[in-house]
């Protein structure tokens, strides 16, 4: 597999100065950097793009570029702009699983404490994918398919993640998925929609309130700083997730949400 030097040209001072003293190779630092950085993109990005985002010259850009191209990881379109390539796609797959398989024992301690199912989704493109999940132990329990995916707009996990998004954001996405109604319930108004989305940020929590299905009550949180866009939820019977409920139960969310996200942030550093 061919790779890019590992040492980048003399006078590299601006590139020189981006990267941290980690101990580790500085190429491979700096190739990751920028398909985070294409990522952050969203579509298809120029060198001198890169070049400017990430203060690396332009012949150290090139050099990288070529090599993921090589690779597969990166393609170059025919109008010479680059956007992430097609092998990534199992290697997202793959972490997607991984990111379920550390999720459980965090989702286990929330159907503890709660009593009811706990889940863990992704925001995928425009659709909401469910990762992992912990049954509650109750007889009545609501069961969601790991691998399931489903609108954003009618359920608590995707409320908890488009509320990290500009409000512009998150109106293009609906002109994208339309707003179809799961139940009576639905929100199905973008302006509708928005003004549950300032509750959520008010509140630090969102509520699916029998609007994915009838009878069911989701209370869901966003993972902070999580590697890529996730949240957590429980979900249970209507007649047991109260209000009154509620008030015991997002607590414990958040500060799982919270634990969560650090054991991701140290995922691996300790090698």
């Amino acid at each position: 597999m061919p790779t890019s030097s590992a040492n980048d040209a003399p006078g590299d001072a601006s590139a020189s100065k981006n990267s941290a003293p980690t101990g580790g190779v500085q190429s491979l630092e700096r190739a990751f950097d920028l398909l985070e950085r294409m990522a952050d993109a969203g579509g298809e990005v120029g060198l001198s793009e890169l070049s400017v985002s990430s203060g690396l010259p332009l012949p150290t850009i090139h050099r990288l570029m070529r090599t993921l191209v090589v690779c597969g990881y990166v393609r170059q379109q025919a109008n010479r702009r680059y956007a992430l390539g097609p092998r990534l796609i199992r290697l997202g797959e793959s972490a997607s699983r991984l990111l379920g398989t550390w999720a459980r024992p965090y989702l286990a301690r929330l159907v503890e404490e709660t009593g009811e199912t706990a889940n863990m989704a992704l925001l995928d493109g425009d659709e909401i994918v469910y990762v992992a999940q912990v049954p509650s132990k109750h007889s009545m329990r609501m069961f969601t398919e790991v691998g399931r995916r489903v609108l954003p707009h009618s359920t608590g996990v995707g409320k908890a993640l488009l509320a990290q998004l500009p409000a512009d954001e998150v109106r293009a996405l609906l002109s994208r998925t339309g707003m179809p109604a799961a139940t009576e319930k639905t929100i199905t108004s973008p302006d509708a929609f928005l003004t549950a989305l300032e509750e959520v940020r008010r509140a630090g929590y969102a509520v699916d309130d029998n609007e994915q299905e009838l009878g069911v009550r989701c209370l869901a949180v966003s993972v902070p700083d999580s590697p890529t866009a996730a949240a957590i939820s429980i979900s249970g019977p209507a007649g047991r997730v109260t209000e009154t409920a509620t008030e015991k139960i997002v607590p414990v969310l958040q500060q799982v949400a919270v634990e969560l996200s650090e054991a991701l942030a140290s995922s691996g550093t300790g090698a």
